[in-house]
């Protein structure tokens, strides 16, 4: 047994689950053993809803396999990221008494889940040195000896701060608590940064998870397709948590299609636009008055604080341009996430900023 199912739950190290009609492995032509409707519905013409769907579908998940370079029986395919932190922490958090750990500001699913498990929440703070964001490691190591932390949290790179985890800093970290808590790495925007992905430290660590997305860089938000990838061992256990049919039809069939070599190479296309566009608007926020910090950034998206935030807010709504407002986020309170948008999208950005020089 992997080593790292000592710190499941106990109550849940031996639960199989709910053994739906798609998880028995009989085979035949006339199915009649889920009580769905042996006809498709009128709206229905083509997919075939009227069946449920593969649980795991093998045909997705050998795919995804391929291209995060491990097994299929290291991956969980969920209801986008937010099902596998759930799952996470549902399955090594007892109910007030495991912590789980962040790194805030970060992103609020975490502390979310924590909360509806009822989890106790330890935060960490990220320190922003001279405009640039650090996580400190030390307390963090110490915080989870010391506060009882089961599960550890960190996105890179990080959402809404920017910057990426560099592989020995996570060794570090996934070293030091080998045996105590599990190192959850959030890489929804891994597409966009330089840094390596942490999956390539998965056969040093047991206690280390990925999480992976199809919803930024391969454009399917809606699909609602994310990827839990660890030890096969405890993908077997966080697979006994999940829902009985976690990846609709629809969802799995268009995100198979969106990982063909054609709609890859044209994601990575895309990817290559989105990060030149962040590091020319970087610069021209930068260079705009009332703009005080505009954060370097590993993602699709940048972290920008203002001298008047909340007139900069109003500004870009005036010109139906939407951006996060995250000022109620610790040590935030002058902040905007601004995500990468098409250049004339960009470019209404700085339109509406500049607008406050001219006014």
């Amino acid at each position: 047994m992997s080593a790292v199912l000592d710190l499941l739950r106990p109550d849940l190290r031996d639960f199989a689950g709910y053994s739906s009609a798609r998880r028995t492995s009989v085979t035949g032509s006339v199915w009649l053993n889920a009580n769905e409707s042996a006809l498709p519905s009128p709206a229905d013409p083509a997919l075939g809803l009227n069946r449920y769907p593969e649980p795991q579908p093998a045909a997705l998940r050998a795919r995804l396999a391929e291209l995060y370079g491990v097994t299929p029986a290291q991956l969980l395919v969920t209801r986008g990221s937010d099902e596998g932190i759930d799952l996470l922490v549902r399955g090594f958090c007892r109910a007030g008494f495991d912590a789980v750990a962040i790194a805030s500001p970060c992103f609020g699913m975490y502390a979310v889940c924590a909360r509806v498990q009822g989890a106790p929440l330890v935060d960490v703070p990220l320190v922003d040195r001279g405009g640039r964001w650090t996580l400190d490691t030390q307390a963090l190591i110490t915080a989870v000896s010391s506060r009882g932390v089961r599960t550890v949290f960190l996105s890179s790179p990080a959402n809404p701060t920017g910057q990426a985890l560099a592989t020995e800093q996570i060794r570090e970290l996934a070293e030091a608590l080998r045996g105590r808590a599990v190192l959850v790495l959030d890489e929804a925007y891994g597409e966009y940064s330089d840094v390596p992905s942490a999956i390539g430290l998965l056969p040093e660590f047991d206690n280390l998870v990925v999480l992976r997305t199809l919803s930024k860089a391969h454009a399917l938000a809606g699909a609602r397709i994310g990827v839990t990838i660890a030890d096969p061992a405890l993908v077997a256990v966080l697979g006994n948590l999940s829902a009985p049919y976690p990846v609709p039809a629809p969802s799995a069939a268009i995100a198979l299609a969106a990982l063909s070599d054609t709609s890859l190479a044209e994601s990575r296309r895309r990817c290559a636009e989105v990060i030149a566009e962040r590091e020319r608007l970087s610069q021209r926020l930068r260079a705009l008055d009332g703009v005080r910090v505009a954060y370097a950034s590993q993602g699709n998206f940048l972290l920008a604080r203002f001298d008047d935030a909340q007139g900069a807010f109003d500004r870009l709504l005036a010109a139906g341009v939407v951006v996060r407002d995250v000022r109620a986020m610790p040590g935030l309170g002058d902040a905007l996430r601004i995500s990468l948008g098409t250049p004339a999208e960009n470019a209404a950005v700085l339109a509406a900023l500049q607008a406050r020089v001219a006014a």
